[in-house]
């Protein structure tokens, strides 16, 4: 089972909003097999080794250098820590402060130290959560399972979910063929589902009010294009399975709607190559790293792609985009194509933290504007 804990968009700004004299920031692979746990927490210790010395040399107050060490250090030495963990641990960490998160997705080992926070390999956990809804639906059942990337999928109480079609709409059964005022047989069957879907969609609706979660639907045909006729979630996606549900557990139904929801994200990455490749010669698309922080700055990026592990150092003017580039990292400098991300993000730009094989030119990163620079 993985541990997981990600924080949400909100989470991220403010984390992005953080300036201080060492900012901190740890990403190290780790494991969820407690008996390989030391290998991590090893690898761990290397980096904020190697964070302390460039701080060291920065020239960084002793007593705030020590208040930094000492995060670190109960950090390596807490056994119950290290026996819970996913597949990647990020530590951001400041004099006066620290937080963890663990992630599903498998991130490079890197540090970074500057004033602020190097956030960008947290844009993949934000964007791609690997967490979602699946729906369960036959004439026999009505089922909301909830997943995430910990692999402890988990049925949701519906306040109003009804029980099966033929509660719903107060009757045995629906396959009966006796006339009832204008309905009968087949074409009464159908206009019992219509009411079923409608009642399991009414049920849905204040549960998933405000969520942005795919939801996967598992339902064999006609009920399934009857269900997407009448439900209103915008995040229902086009593809769901058929597989029998009604005795599928939980993590059967979750393990189901993994792939499907992988192939959404795939898809997700894909059309934004293409739109990114339609507004080439409009000139509103670009791999420019400094014509991007400009974009940024200005809040012309319309959607962003970033490589995940890529780390560029220098400054960059929040105000004008201007990028003052680094020959290397150090205390004084941060991720260049980090703090385009967060701009882009507080713009309302789409933000995809993706391999550097899926961008575009096989760049650091691609921008597409809302108008020409």
């Amino acid at each position: 089972m993985l541990h997981v804990d990600i924080p949400g968009p909100d989470a991220y700004r403010r984390l992005a909003a953080v300036r201080a004299d060492a900012c901190v920031s740890i990403y190290v692979e780790t494991t969820p097999l407690t008996q390989q746990a030391d290998a991590s927490r090893i690898a761990f210790q290397n980096l904020a080794r190697d964070a302390m010395a460039q701080l060291e040399a920065a020239g960084l107050d002793k007593r705030r250098a020590l208040a930094l060490a000492e995060h670190f250090d109960d950090i390596a030495e807490d056994d119950d820590f290290w026996a819970v963990q996913a597949r990647s641990l990020a530590v951001l960490a400041t004099p006066d402060s620290v937080r963890t998160f663990r992630l599903a997705n498998r991130l490079s080992a890197t540090v970074q130290v500057s004033d602020r926070f190097h956030l960008k390999p947290l844009l993949r956990a934000i964007t791609f959560p690997h967490a979602g809804h699946v729906l369960a639906l036959s004439e026999n059942d009505a089922r909301l399972v909830a997943f995430s990337a910990d692999g402890a999928p988990q049925e949701v109480r519906v306040p109003g979910m009804p029980k099966d079609a033929a509660s719903a709409v107060g009757k045995a059964s629906i396959n009966d063929r006796s006339h009832s005022r204008r309905i009968a047989g087949s074409e009464g069957q159908k206009v019992r589902l219509r009411q079923y879907a409608r009642a399991v969609e009414a049920a849905l609706r204040p549960v998933l009010r405000g969520e942005t979660a795919p939801l996967i639907l598992a339902c064999n045909p006609p009920l399934e294009q009857i269900f997407r006729s009448v439900c209103s979630y915008p995040h229902l996606l086009a593809d769901g399975f058929h597989e029998a549900t009604d005795r599928s557990t939980p993590a059967e139904l979750a393990a189901a709607a993994r792939p499907i929801l992988d192939a959404s994200y795939a898809a997700e990455v894909a059309d934004l190559r293409a739109h990114y490749a339609s507004r080439l010669d409009q000139r509103r698309a670009t791999t420019d790293v400094a014509l991007a922080a400009r974009a940024a700055a200005a809040g012309a990026v319309e959607a962003l792609m970033v490589d995940m592990d890529a780390a560029i150092p220098g400054l960059i003017d929040e105000a004008t985009g201007e990028v003052m580039f680094a020959e290397a990292e150090g205390a004084e400098t941060y991720g260049v194509v980090d703090q385009i991300a967060t701009l882009a993000l507080n713009t309302g730009a789409r933000v995809l933290a993706v391999r550097q094989q899926d961008i575009p030119e096989g760049a650091q990163l691609a921008a597409v504007l809302r108008y020409a620079m």
